[in-house]
């Protein structure tokens, strides 16, 4: 099983009563994460726009997409998965059909270009992205209980190795777009404070 290695982040600022880190701002902000860690309650929280976004990471360009001029949001991701020709959100029923957990291609998912030119946009810059992403079995517990009360159609019939599989899949992608270059960063929880990924490079 993939783990995602992190430490507390040192310098932070409070934002509508939530802690950040100090460096970003709040127009930069995308809260991304696996079903029920609690991304709509952070998003009204902090006042951002509540209407949910879609990114597939396999697009050329996905981070110009119009999605993502309105923040800050909540938005869910599109992976590219190996054996599958298009981008898979955790949710998609092929996803829930799949005989096997879909693995992450990581070789597939797109990263913005540097900026070279005066003119030309920052994109590394442009967004920040925070994972939050609860314990595995946290997050269970969480959807099991949703799934009881029928209030969301994506926990009906989950199981302990999907949701484990689904915050494996988060965190690869997160290590992944960090190491990339990306400002990311995670949290554990709604209640929890950031945290700094931890990388061979910054180890």
């Amino acid at each position: 099983m993939f783990q995602l290695k992190s430490e507390p982040i040192e310098a932070l600022q409070t934002i509508k009563n939530v802690p950040f880190p100090a460096d970003i701002t709040f127009r930069q902000l995308l809260v991304t994460g696996p079903p029920g860690a609690g991304k709509s309650t952070l998003i009204r929280r902090i006042n951002g726009w509540s209407e949910e976004g879609y990114v597939d990471l396999s697009l050329n360009r996905w981070w110009a997409a119009q999605a993502l001029a309105l923040r800050p949001r909540e938005i869910h991701l599109g992976f590219p998965c190996k054996s599958f020709k298009d981008a898979l959100a955790v949710f998609d029923e092929e996803w829930a059909r799949s005989l096997t957990p879909p693995e992450l291609d990581l070789k597939r998912i797109r990263i913005p270009p540097l900026k070279r030119y005066f003119f030309s946009v920052n994109w590394h810059a442009r967004y920040a992205f925070e994972f939050l992403i609860p314990a595995a079995e946290t997050l269970y517990r969480q959807r099991a209980e949703r799934s009881r009360r029928g209030t969301h159609h994506v926990d009906k019939d989950i199981s302990l190795d999907q949701v484990q599989n689904q915050v494996a899949i988060y965190q690869m992608a997160a290590e992944y777009m960090h190491k990339e270059g990306m400002k990311v960063y995670i949290r554990e929880g709604t209640d929890e404070k950031p945290r700094r990924i931890i990388t061979s490079e910054n180890s």
